[in-house]
């Protein structure tokens, strides 16, 4: 292997060359082709050749021979591990794992391991001799396990029957499975998605699906599970049974003897999972301050000239691998914490949403919808942002304790003059801290009120146009919304202090750190390495106490969240006992009441009392009475709606529910009917008969599969009492609530539902219906006949019966003055039918098109940014980035003069001029302190100013909207951009907008820095950032696109729950809550599922980038190395400390851009409304007649066979 000259060259002789080209070719073919089975196969023959070292143990102890236990101990355990290893492959290849993490760390251990034993053989077998059976063996078991690793580096191909296969767009997560590898894979994999945004603007179809253990079904119960414990401790002693996950809808809440504690089930929930990431948060930590020593050791180098050249590249080269290192570390860490706060938000809504379902009446009165959907949207998103940084609370500390320890080592003991400016401003903020949440707790109020407000008006737009009430509620409106603006006015002002002593306190730290070290002996030099390498401390220190601030606000923001929904989730529930649901059989009673007192709270007074009542099996019972009389209280009596205060109530077999008010889904007319039931043909078409539905179905556009409801054709109050009554019918139920259900509809139509449905030979002529009725040409069929007077059943009896007594029901009789006969009206047949259906539908003819918002497809037009730059106003504007610019200019200048303090002659073991340096130092650093206040007040003031702007101009575009379009569009859309849109606008993007000049104006004035000390880098530079342009706009291009189905796939969620909270009580009667659960899982899953890919694709951005710094970071290095003869060490250490920050301005730079590409797209979604038709400023109905009024000059005119169509 080597020459005469005893160099290395690689040299075989000529047969076993052509041997090992052969083996090689070979060995090639079987990985690349790699057989399903052959990592199976390689365990398996592991597994044996350890049982035949065993058995030849067991042969060398029969002969006598003295065998070492360990001959028959290692081999027996190694066989037991090597046949769990390939049960473990064979298992993970069944669950479609197609690069196992685990078993490649396990394969390369082996090996290591294995490798120190084949050192040993071969010293061993230079000295004596050896059992050529065990060598032999040996070396056949460490070919395997090479073989193995191989293998396990790469793919498998997953099986046929692998349930994974079903899943044609599977996460890459369950592709790997191993830590930081897992995410080094996922990132590659995203490339794919990423390509394919950059193409073409990206479809559902290209998301992943969710991970089974990021999804509803799993996370939900779970924090059920620990809130439920939790309530069940805070409990009277009660003993309450432990509650099965499947069963689980919400915690039943019991009497508590003390607050229950969100934030411990929470923890208890998530922690496991989150604690990961305090320890990659831990690791990264401690690898920041690493880049500041290696600093150090480069100007120790670049002051010694004898220093060999080897060093400073190898410093060089040390430098970039710490910091990919470190970025590897960081990026685990953001995947872990966003993947636990994305999980946190789905338990969250899921939470919410089964709590809505059995929440009380009395409850629901204090919680309302606006302040629900503010739970879902704007709290349930506060719990997800403060996840992602909520290590900072101890991680902040961390940094600072260790940036000073080093600062101790670097200065002595004039670092405690910055420890003495860091505790001075712990009061400040904790003043600042507590005022904010003073000022969110107010803003979360008015934000519930003006939510409130918009849905009632969005609810009841119909009247509000009727009325011509737009403007005075628009009026109502905007006070609210400026009380709001008022309180993140002054939350603007305190953020301005925050942002001031938080920006600052690293110089402020830095100058007395300085000041004190110079002053207290005129001996202290402050040279390269200790002016940098503390510059470099100074600057770790920066992150630490910049975060700070938004850590406790988001914290403070959090903490008001977590009350509201522990208030809410902590609310009195439905008493699940109040109705028994006998099982057939036994009485002959459907419904019985005894001594009945019933109240919608149980801090109220009964509103039923003193009620007896026994319904036999089939009977027809009509329930009359005044208006307000406890008719329909007497329905949600049964149905379990009220508080039982007194006595028993019971109800035989199921029951369907008929409100007096139609609850329509936003579906299908036939899922409306069906409602989740098996598809039965025939029952469908008598039933759809039956409820005199069949003409409707004729003359909708699409038949029973027609979209009606809120996105669909705009129904009348009579069809859709009748789709709810077909629902009821079809449904088959044992016992029917029907609560004045013929009320909404024509007299004609009311006698034919009565005759084919409700009555004596109606479909439901064998159950037992109880009516709420009016009507009363209906009560001489009915079986029994309740009277009630407020709140207590006076009469019962037969129609007859009760109008001999001379009763109560006798007076109700006189009061209405009716003996209506069903023959003195004429029913011909179809006639009443077919003008009934000509005038119920003649609304529907042109239905409304269902339009559901789309995402748009094109970027972000500069429009957009020019709406809300002009929403801030232009000289606002100006002087916002004019601020930044100083603040900017000002900081380089301060470096620069401190590097030029750095490298001033020592006269006599000190700097004359130091005194000067220092005060010039310090007045740069007041500088910065005016320009940073200045930026950070206007930014705020002009967020505020766009925010008011933006919200007045979306809410007069909506009111001022045709009721065309408000049919077209579902309220939770509406809801969305009143909510979460508004927002994002009134919160997020300010912050960020901030933060993205602050990151531009650092990477430029790095690069500046970097490139006057070290001009060799601009070879590099020019190249790097052509690199990172293309990997920015490559990433924009799929993050807007992603963050906009995120958007989109937001709406439904609030829609649904909406629809949910309307119809309840419907709900819960029908035996639905698990349907509709599992609907709102499904969406929320789909909404994440669009979310996910934006988490990786942030890693997959953030790792290129990072890659793109460190390598700015060792190329300025280098070339300082390279230049270290005609290079200060003032200049190289003020390079290298620049590029240090640079590669995490550069990330956040571009986490920024990003950030306000995609946030401003809820300026976007608001401005989308200003487009819209609107409706003319006067009507033209009014117009057409002043016309006709000077037409006719007055005199008295008749005008006939005019037809006007109404079109809102």
């Amino acid at each position: 292997f080597k020459s005469s000259n005893l160099t290395f060259i690689p040299s075989f002789r000529k047969t076993a060359d052509s041997r090992l080209q052969a083996a090689a070719e070979c060995f090639g073919f079987w990985c690349f082709f790699k057989s399903p089975f052959l990592l199976q196969a390689v365990g398996f023959l592991l597994w044996i050749i350890c049982w035949l070292d065993v058995f030849y143990s067991f042969w060398e102890r029969s002969h006598s021979r003295n065998v070492a236990a360990v001959h028959l101990v290692s081999p027996t355990l190694l066989g037991l591990t090597m046949l769990l290893a390939t049960l473990m492959v064979q298992y993970e290849r069944m669950k479609g794992v197609q690069s196992s993490g685990i078993m490649l760390i396990f394969w390369l251990l082996a090996l290591l391991c294995a490798s120190v034993t084949f050192r040993s053989k071969i010293l061993q077998a230079q000295d004596q001799a050896v059992s050529g059976w065990r060598y032999t063996t040996f070396y056949v078991y460490y070919a395997l396990l090479l073989l193995a690793l191989v293998l396990s580096c790469l793919s498998d191909q997953m099986p046929l029957f692998s349930q994974a296969v079903k899943d044609p767009v599977r996460p890459p997560h369950t592709v790997f499975s191993f830590g930081c590898a897992t995410d080094i894979f996922l990132w590659s994999v995203s490339f794919r998605m990423m390509l394919t945004g950059y193409k073409r603007p990206l479809e559902e179809k290209d998301l992943w699906s969710l991970n089974p253990e990021d999804r509803s079904h799993c996370v939900v119960p779970q924090l059920l599970r620990r809130w439920t414990a939790d309530l069940h401790s805070c409990s009277d002693g009660e003993n309450v049974r432990a509650v099965e996950e499947s069963e689980i809808l919400i915690v039943k809440s019991p009497k508590k003897s003390g607050e229950p504690s969100l934030l411990w089930a929470l923890c208890l929930t998530f922690a496991p999972h989150f604690l990961v990431s305090c320890l990659y948060k831990l690791i990264q930590d401690i690898l920041m301050f690493v880049g500041p020593e290696i600093l150090r050791l480069l100007i120790l180098f670049v002051n010694d000239p004898d220093a060999p050249s080897w060093q400073g590249y190898f410093y060089a080269a040390l430098l970039f691998v710490c910091t990919c290192v470190q970025s590897l570390i960081l990026q685990r860490y953001f995947h872990v914490c966003f993947v636990s706060g994305m999980r946190l938000r789905t338990a969250v809504i899921g939470a919410i949403y089964r709590k809505a379902l059995v929440i009380s009446s009395a409850a629901r009165r204090s919680s309302t919808v606006g302040e629900i959907v503010n739970l879902m949207s704007v709290d349930a998103q506060r719990f997800m942002d403060l996840v992602t940084y909520i290590n900072m609370i101890w991680s902040a500390p961390l940094q600072v304790v260790l940036a000073l320890y080093f600062l101790w080592e670097n200065l002595g003991p004039s670092v405690l003059a910055g420890v003495a400016v860091m505790v001075l401003m712990v009061p400040i903020n904790a003043v600042i801290a507590m005022k904010t949440k003073t000022y969110q707790v107010a803003q979360m109020k008015n934000k519930d009120s003006r939510i409130k407000l918009m849905n009632e008006m969005l609810n009841g737009i119909k009247v509000l146009k009727l009325y011509a009430w737009e403007m005075a509620f628009k009026e109502k409106v905007s006070q609210i919304r400026e009380n709001e603006l008022k309180v993140l006015k002054k939350a603007a002002y305190l953020g301005a202090v925050s942002t001031f002593t938080w920006v600052c306190a690293p110089f402020l730290v830095a100058l007395s750190t300085f000041s004190v070290y110079v002053l207290i002996d005129d001996q202290n030099v402050l040279d390269a390495e200790k002016a940098f390498v503390s510059l470099a401390l100074f600057n770790i220190l920066r992150f630490p106490l910049n975060m700070l601030p938004m850590v406790i606000s988001s914290m403070v923001q959090a903490s008001v969240s977590l009350k509201r929904l522990r208030v809410f989730l902590s609310h009195e529930e439905l008493q699940e006992d109040s109705v028994e649901r006998p099982t057939a059989g036994g009485s002959p009673y459907s419904i019985s009441i005894e001594d009945g007192v019933f109240s919608w709270s149980r801090s109220e007074s009964p509103t039923l009392k003193r009620l007896n009542v026994r319904i036999p099996e089939g009977s027809l019972v009509a329930v009359v009475g005044h208006v307000g009389s406890g008719k329909s209280s007497l329905l949600s009596a049964l149905l379990g709606e009220m508080d039982k205060m007194e006595g028993s109530v019971s109800v035989k077999g199921s029951v369907a529910y008929v409100p007096q008010q139609a609850w329509i889904l936003n579906a299908t007319l036939k899922n409306n009917i069906v409602f989740g039931q098996k598809r039965k043909e025939a029952w469908y078409h008598r039933v759809v008969e039956a409820c005199a539905l069949h003409q409707d179905l004729e003359i909708l556009p699409a038949g029973d599969e027609t979209e009606i409801g809120e996105k669909g054709v705009n129904l009348s109050g009579g069809q859709k009492q009748r789709v709810s009554l077909a629902r009821a019918v079809y449904c088959d139920r044992s016992v029917y609530l029907l609560d004045d259900p013929l009320s909404a509809v024509d007299a004609h139509v009311g006698k034919h539902i009565f005759d084919y449905v409700i009555g004596p030979q109606g479909l439901l002529k064998d159950k037992t219906r109880i009516l709420v009725t009016h009507g009363l040409s209906y009560l001489p069929q009915a079986h029994l006949v309740l009277v009630m007077v407020d709140g207590e059943i006076t009469e019962v009896g037969s129609y007859q019966q009760l109008k001999e007594k001379e009763g109560a029901f006798a007076e109700f009789l006189r009061m209405y003055a009716i003996h209506l006969k069903w023959t003195s009206l004429d029913f011909s047949s179809e006639n009443w039918l077919h003008v009934y259906h000509e005038k119920s539908l003649s609304s529907c003819l042109e239905p409304v098109p269902n339009s559901p918002t789309k995402p748009m497809e094109n970027g972000v037009k500069l429009s957009v940014f020019f709406s809300y730059l002009k929403a801030i106003g232009v000289l606002l504007s100006i002087i916002s980035l004019l601020f930044f610019l100083s603040h900017n200019l000002l900081s380089l200048f301060a470096n620069y003069w401190l590097s030029l303090w750095t490298d001033d002659p020592v006269v006599n073991g000190t700097q004359p001029n130091r005194l000067m340096r220092l005060g010039v130092y310090g007045a740069l650093g007041v500088s910065q302190g005016v320009a940073v206040c200045g930026y950070s007040l206007s930014v705020s003031i002009g967020g505020i100013l766009a925010s008011r702007f933006l919200h007045q101009s979306m809410l007069f575009d909506v009111l001022r909207s045709p009721m065309s379009f408000f049919e077209r569009t579902p309220s939770g859309n509406l809801v969305n951009r009143f909510a979460k849109e508004m927002d994002t606008i009134d919160s997020v993007i300010p912050m960020i907008l901030k933060m993205f000049m602050g990151s531009l104006f650092n990477v430029v004035g790095s690069c500046i820095i970097i490139l006057v000390a070290t001009p060799m880098v601009a070879l590099i530079i020019p190249f790097l950032g052509v690199l990172y342009f293309f990997v920015q706009r490559f990433y924009v291009a799929s993050s807007r696109q992603l963050k906009r189905l995120e958007s989109v796939s937001r709406s439904p969620i609030y829609t649904h729950f909406s629809e949910t909270l309307l119809g309840t009580s419907v709900i819960r009667a029908f035996g639905e809550q698990e349907r509709f659960i599992h609907e709102s899982d499904q969406r929320v899953d789909h909404n994440q599922k669009a979310y996910y890919p934006g988490i990786v694709a942030n890693r997959w951005l953030a790792v290129r980038l990072e890659f793109v710094g460190n390598c700015i970071v060792s190329f300025a290095a280098l070339f300082a190395v390279l230049a270290r003869e005609s290079l200060s060490p003032g200049i190289m250490g003020l390079s290298i400390s620049y590029a240090l920050q640079l590669t995490a301005s550069l990330t956040w730079l571009v986490r920024m851009s990003s950030d306000v590409e995609t946030n401003i797209v809820a300026v976007e979604r608001v401005k989308e409304y200003s487009d819209t038709e609107k409706e003319v400023h006067k009507p033209k109905v009014e117009v057409f007649f002043k016309m006709l009024q000077s037409w006719v000059g007055g005199r008295g005119s008749c005008i006939s066979c005019i037809n006007m169509r109404a079109t809102f």
